[in-house]
């Protein structure tokens, strides 16, 4: 398994071309990117060939209106691993340019599914899009498929438990209002974030709760709150508790990820932190003073290792 960065004049390496492609920017890799890519693995063994995923680094919208871009849920790296466990053989990351997203559909279609892999089947969901102005829609991908004796498939959403489509969108919508659970029910696995750890104010040792504060995280912070997380580090998993946001209580404002990790003893400065969003356990507000606090996070700390005991 490979993951290939790509222009799109390049020419991928062999083991690359004459499978099953399936195209898209797969943000979150949910589990209706993960339809996707398990229906182009079946068509790859069909054909003989790869499965191969197709994404974009950055997305094409950021290029087209880079004002409106908003923060990815995965970085590109994580976004590449998550699709090659989901199933895909390789996953080929094109260099978006303005050439590329000036490629009208059927150029698209010949320039990148034909010539650069090679494909033998294309797979696609029902709402995809593609070439300038996204003009290209399924049907047409059909066709063109039909036309060049390509295999394809349209597949279906997959919905939810209320029936409606599984997304990007709605996995934003849900982290953006602290749900922290319906998101990870439509990606299949809890929401993560990774960073570095900073020094902060190191209030949290003076009151019994010493926490962990990120800096550099690259993708979609979810909504102010106290959330149960697990936390990885070094290698292991630890049960934790999280603050986004303020900490009101000392008189601050400003926005921070503080992540406290449960029967944890050392250092981690320095070093990258993941954490899972698996539950939330309340909002952000102020307390009187360090005893109230300090009792509120003794409450949150025993809800956080019951509901991550539970999972």
């Amino acid at each position: 398994m490979a993951i290939i960065h790509l222009g799109r004049d390049d020419v991928p390496p062999p083991d690359l071309t004459g499978g099953a492609v399936t195209v898209g920017n797969f943000d979150g890799v949910h589990r209706g990117h993960r339809a996707l890519v398990a229906a182009a693995r079946v068509w790859a063994d069909r054909v003989g060939g790869p499965a191969v995923a197709v994404t974009f680094d950055p997305p094409p919208a950021a290029l087209l209106a880079p004002t409106a871009a908003k923060p990815p849920l995965t970085t590109v790296a994580d976004r590449a691993a998550l699709l090659l466990s989901a199933g895909a053989d390789h996953v080929a990351v094109l260099r978006t340019d303005p050439g590329l997203v000036a490629l009208s559909p059927e150029a698209f279609f010949e320039d990148v599914i034909l010539r650069q892999f090679g494909a033998r089947a294309v797979v696609e969901g029902y709402n995809f899009r593609f070439g300038r102005a996204r003009a290209g829609d399924l049907g047409l991908l059909r066709d063109l498929c039909r036309t060049h004796g390509l295999g394809f498939e349209g597949v279906n959403p997959l919905v939810g438990g209320d029936g409606e489509p599984v997304s990007s969108s709605r996995v934003r919508a849900a982290l953006l209002a602290g749900d922290a659970a319906a998101a990870a029910d439509l990606l299949g696995r809890p929401y993560r974030i990774a960073g570095r750890v900073v020094a902060g104010a190191r209030r949290g040792r003076t009151i019994g709760f010493p926490t962990a504060n990120l800096d550099g995280v690259e993708t979609l912070v979810p909504a102010v709150g106290v959330y149960a997380v697990r936390a990885a580090a070094a290698g292991k998993f630890w049960q934790a508790a999280a603050n986004v946001g303020p900490n009101p209580t000392f008189g601050e404002d400003a926005r921070k990820i503080e992540v406290h990790l449960i029967d944890f003893a050392g250092d981690l400065y320095g070093q990258e932190l993941a954490v899972e969003f698996v539950a939330r356990l309340r909002e952000t507000k102020p307390f009187a003073g360090p005893a109230q606090l300090v009792e509120q996070l003794k409450q949150d700390v025993a809800a956080a290792k019951r509901i991550l005991a539970e999972q």
